[in-house]
Order: C-alpha cells, then sequence, then structure tokens
C-alpha cells in the first residue's frame, strides 16, 4: 500500500486567526460562550478556543494591523443549520452586553428566516462565516436570469444583502431598479421593492428614508393577497428594530 492510499478523508483544520489585543479578544469569546482551550501569553502569544464542535486559535497580529479595516482574517464554519446558532449568539451578547452588537466591532449581522449564512466580525477584525450545509452552490451576481426588472434588483437586492454583507449596495441597486422600472413593472413589484427599502434603511441607519419608503409603498394600488405578502416583508424592519433594541 503506497502512502496515497494510507490518507483518510478525517482531517480536522483549525483556522489561526490575528489577535490585535488577547484581553480584549479573551472577553470577547468568552462572553458568547466558548471555553478557552489554551492561553498563553510568553514566550508568544497563543489562545485556543472551542465551542460545540468547532475551534479557533489565534496568534499576535502583524504590526500595523488595522482592525477597522476588517481584513483581518476569517473562518467558514459550515453547520446544518443557522438559525440556532444566530440565535444562541444574539442571547449571549444580549445576557453580556444587555444589547445585540450590530454595529461597528465587534458585531453579528442580521439573520432573516431563510438565510443561509451569517456573519460574526471579532474585536479584531476577523470574519467568522457560518454557513448551512445545504446552501445553494451558484449565485446569479447581478439577478436570477429568470427574472427581469424590478423582481431580478430584489434577487440580487438579495445577494448583495445575504451574500456580501453590503446592505448599502443592495440599497442603491434596488433604489435605481425602481427609477428604471416603476413605470412598467407589476404592483407588487414596485411594493415588495419599496418594503425592502425600508428594511435596508433601517440597516444603514436611515430612518428618514425609511419614513419616505413607507409612504411611497402606501401609494401603490394592491389586492388583499398582495398587501399580506408585503405587510411580511414589512415585518423584517420590525423584527430588525426589536432584534437591535432600536428605541
Amino acid at each position: 500500500m503506497n502512502e496515497t492510499q494510507e490518507i483518510r478523508a478525517n482531517e480536522t483544520v483549525v483556522p489561526l486567526l490575528h489577535t490585535h489585543d488577547p484581553q480584549v479578544t479573551l472577553d470577547f469569546y468568552q462572553s458568547l460562550g466558548f471555553e478557552v482551550t489554551w492561553k498563553q501569553f510568553k514566550p508568544y502569544l497563543y489562545l485556543a478556543f472551542r465551542w460545540s464542535g468547532f475551534e479557533l486559535h489565534f496568534g499576535g497580529a502583524p504590526k500595523g494591523l488595522d482592525p477597522a479595516a476588517e481584513n483581518t482574517g476569517g473562518a467558514l464554519v459550515m453547520v446544518d443549520a443557522v438559525a440556532p446558532y444566530h440565535e444562541a449568539f444574539t442571547a449571549a451578547m444580549r445576557a453580556a452586553h444587555g444589547k445585540v452588537l450590530a454595529r461597528g466591532l465587534p458585531r453579528i449581522t442580521r439573520y432573516r428566516p431563510g438565510a443561509t449564512r451569517f456573519t460574526m466580525m471579532d474585536p479584531s477584525g476577523n470574519c467568522i462565516i457560518f454557513i448551512q450545509r445545504d446552501e445553494p452552490e451558484g449565485l446569479d451576481y447581478g439577478g436570477s436570469p429568470e427574472l427581469e426588472g424590478i423582481a431580478k434588483a430584489l434577487d440580487q437586492a438579495r445577494n448583495f444583502r445575504e451574500f456580501k454583507n453590503d446592505d448599502l449596495a443592495a440599497y442603491r441597486h434596488l433604489k435605481s431598479a425602481l427609477r428604471r422600472h416603476a413605470d412598467t413593472a407589476p404592483a407588487l413589484d414596485r411594493a415588495l421593492a419599496h418594503a425592502t427599502l425600508v428594511e435596508l434603511s433601517i440597516a444603514l441607519d436611515g430612518p428618514e428614508q425609511a419614513k419616505a419608503w413607507r409612504a411611497e409603498l402606501e401609494k401603490v394600488e394592491l389586492t388583499g393577497e398582495e398587501r399580506r405578502r408585503v405587510e411580511e416583508e414589512l415585518g423584517r424592519a420590525a423584527d430588525l428594530m426589536e432584534w437591535r433594541g432600536d428605541e
């Protein structure tokens, strides 16, 4: 039997990330319920954490690292379902800080029902992305080719929001699509775009923009069934405000 035949597909890969402040990193991950499995400061820095079945390890940061740039490093954590993880970390943040850390560093991105991933940024600018194992492999950047007009823009806005964590790009793309297609798009598509822009405005800390988009939404004539569909989307904005603890 040669060496290749002796290799078994049972490897374990542990991310080795950078920390700009070991105590801040310790405090953050412990507040989320991570177990500290190794803590060493001399002769060199090394921290190791475990949560459920995965581990994250940390070493010292290179000189000049700026956590605010948010390009320190990262890890993908593949799971069966992301919602329970998001719920657990959200609850831990509330218990430790009295609120969800949704802005700045550290932070966790929001979760919308049906989403297949969310992101957690740690104090050193590391990006930990939790991804559902059966997430679709392909993304139609620009929107699904099976759609057109505002419906296609809504699909692309979802890609920006859920896969790129870029609410601003989603907002701009959808706003532009409304300007181009408002005269020809079905009423439901226009209403869904307005409702989505309400939620994105809140995510971007633009309450006045959210109010304006809601006012535009009220001008769209909808059937009862269409109105119920739009109210469901508007509920995402209310959910976001409640999750963040907005006043």
